[in-house]
């Protein structure tokens, strides 16, 4: 379930996103451009936590 809302709201503010700057700079909004940027940012913000180490640091 967390993947699905995950998506969702990546989705959603990344549509929001490409429609602003689309506007910022006078180009005109392509649906499947964000869509395409909201799948990638999606998997990036499953795979960086996965990289991270969660080991703790010890102080000696």
């Amino acid at each position: 379930m967390r993947y699905i809302w995950t998506f969702l709201w990546t989705f959603l503010l990344i549509q929001m996103v490409t429609y602003v700057v689309g506007s910022m700079s006078g180009t005109s909004y392509h649906f499947s451009t964000g869509l395409v940027l909201s799948l990638v940012t999606t998997v990036l913000i499953f795979i960086v936590p996965a990289l991270i180490p969660n080991d703790t640091i010890e102080h000696e």
